[in-house]
């Protein structure tokens, strides 16, 4: 049974709501006890009484009998009408049971439903609008009349009379309908603008997804190569903890050793003093001069120069513990371990890098290690040829060698001042023009520091803007070729991470810098 029409049947007929504690007569209609008692009291002077629905007399006061069963489903239904309805707006007429609102009136500032709005009054005054609540919103403030015009100079709703006199007059004045279908339209556009900006955030959040899917089979491999790196060297710090404390376990034995050597030798010294004691007791020349003869006895003086021969010899390495020794073995053993660690993670340090004197422009000056470049403000004249690679109206300058594979890194030092670029780039970069500076253009990638002391890095002409301003003047620059990445990092303590650049590089990449300003300059760190 639909919604309307079980409402119909749980509807009261004398004053038309859902049942209230309904009752029920002999001739088997319900009405509310308190509807059906009140017309029986009217009907008790007369000594008839019948039925509202159907005419039933009864000659004497029918008894009301409660319909239990009829109550509950009431009840139920109007629990469930409150849910559907809920935060919905209610008919102001409908007292004992909530319907809902289909039209608010702003003249009498009532909300109804289709059985009052159908009876409700058609003339102009009594304007119908989608139900509300706040009646005050849709009149006027001052003249306390219904809004229906709006005033695009002041962008407001106005009334009747605000338009005849006021403030407005003379201002462009158009139907709230009208206006509304305009802003409709307006806002229409937007959302079709927004759909296409939406369609473009969707398409970089697959991209994003499909990066962080392959971030983390790399992360993956990476913990696992991390995790078996230190299985490796908490291993080898093992064997090196053994081989240092044996060393010192075997110096610390030597001092023992020549303990128990001496303490022979006096052994054998207490044994040829008590022979030599007997003999000096002999009273007979004869026995004493056999037995001197038998026996052989070193010389004092050869016995004792021995035994501090011996002394002075084993003294000089066991009268202290050789910690140079030890620490020797403890730095050959660490070195070792730190020389494994380098060649597990294959990231090599370049120190080698040298600027390209062919690629420098002639307002910059190359240090003679070329692996400095300072700017300068008037053009030497040092008689540099006319080179096709050289940097014509950019103070920039290329590295003179190039990476086309594996992992590199390299530190760069620069001035506390001045304007400078540092990155990477391909040889192919243009020499001339606007787009031959570092990233202007999809050939080089570059960090930048601005005379305002901000951070910023370029790619292809498009700058990004970095939220550091510049603590220190050491950088690192982290290239992996193969990965597709780019790293600049700020050498200060702790080491802060600025930027990565993602890219698939097509061509061999130099170390490339841009210098600008009196005193400018960047150096390949030693």
């Amino acid at each position: 049974m639909a919604s309307g029409d079980l409402r119909d049947e749980l509807t009261c007929s004398i004053c038309l709501n859902i049942f209230t504690d309904p009752v029920t007569l002999r001739c088997g209609h319900n009405f509310c006890l308190v509807c059906i008692a009140c017309i029986l009291e009217t009907q008790e002077g007369s000594g008839l009484y019948s039925c509202p629905d159907c005419r039933a007399r009864f000659t004497d006061r029918p008894n009301l009998q409660g319909n239990v069963t009829l109550r509950n489903i009431a009840e139920h239904f109007m629990n469930f009408q409150s849910t559907e309805v809920e935060g919905a707006i209610f008919c102001t007429n409908c007292i004992n049971s909530p319907v809902a609102a289909v039209k608010s009136c702003l003249h009498c500032e009532a909300s109804m439903c289709n059985n009052h709005l159908r009876v409700h009054s058609k003339s102009p005054e009594h304007v119908l609008c989608e139900p509300t609540t706040d009646f005050s919103r849709r009149k006027c403030t001052l003249h306390k009349e219904v809004l229906k015009y709006f005033c695009s100079n002041d962008r407001m709703c106005i009334c009747v009379t605000c338009c005849l006199a006021g403030d407005h007059s003379g201002h462009k004045l158009e139907p709230m309908t009208k206006a509304s279908q305009k802003k409709k339209s307006t806002l229409k556009n937007i959302l079709k603008n927004l759909a296409l900006l939406s369609k473009e955030v969707d398409e970089r959040i697959r991209n994003v997804q499909k990066r962080r899917s392959e971030v983390q089979e790399r992360a993956e491999d990476i913990k696992e190569k991390v995790a078996n790196l230190f299985t490796d060297i908490k291993r080898q710090l093992e064997i090196l903890e053994g081989k240092v404390l044996g060393e010192i376990s075997r110096q610390e034995n030597q001092v023992s050793d020549l303990i128990r050597q001496l303490e022979i030798q006096k052994n054998e010294l207490s044994l040829v003093m008590c022979h030599i004691e007997q003999l000096c007791d002999l009273t007979d020349p004869l026995t004493l001069l056999q037995e001197c003869v038998s026996v052989q006895f070193r010389p004092s003086e050869e016995m004792g120069n021995k035994v501090q021969d011996n002394d002075d010899d084993q003294e000089i390495y066991v009268g202290d513990m050789d910690e140079g020794l030890i620490s020797e073995a403890l730095h050959t053993g660490l070195s070792d371990i730190m020389s494994f660690v380098k060649r597990q993670i294959y990231v090599k340090e370049n120190r080698c890098t040298r600027l390209d004197e062919d690629t420098v422009a002639k307002n910059l000056l190359l240090s003679v290690d070329k692996k400095a470049v300072f700017w300068t403000q008037k053009l030497p004249d040092l008689g540099q040829a006319e080179l096709p690679v050289r940097f014509k109206n950019c103070s920039q300058v290329l590295s003179l060698e190039s990476f086309c594979m594996g992992r590199h890194y390299w530190d760069i030092e620069t001035s506390k001042h001045g304007e400078w670029r540092l990155g990477v780039s391909y040889s192919t970069l243009e020499r001339g023009g606007d787009s031959s500076y570092l990233g202007c253009n999809d050939k080089s990638w570059c960090l930048c520091r601005s005379n305002n002391n901000q951070y910023s890095v370029v790619y292809d002409n498009k700058e990004t803007k970095l939220g550091h301003s510049v603590t220190c003047h050491r950088f690192r620059v982290y290239l992996d070729y193969y990965g597709g990445r780019v790293s600049f990092y700020e050498l200060c303590s702790p080491i802060r991470h600025l930027y990565t650049f993602t890219a698939q590089f097509r061509e061999p990449l130099h170390v490339a810098f841009y210098v600008c300003g009196v005193s400018t300059f960047v150096r390949i760190a030693y």
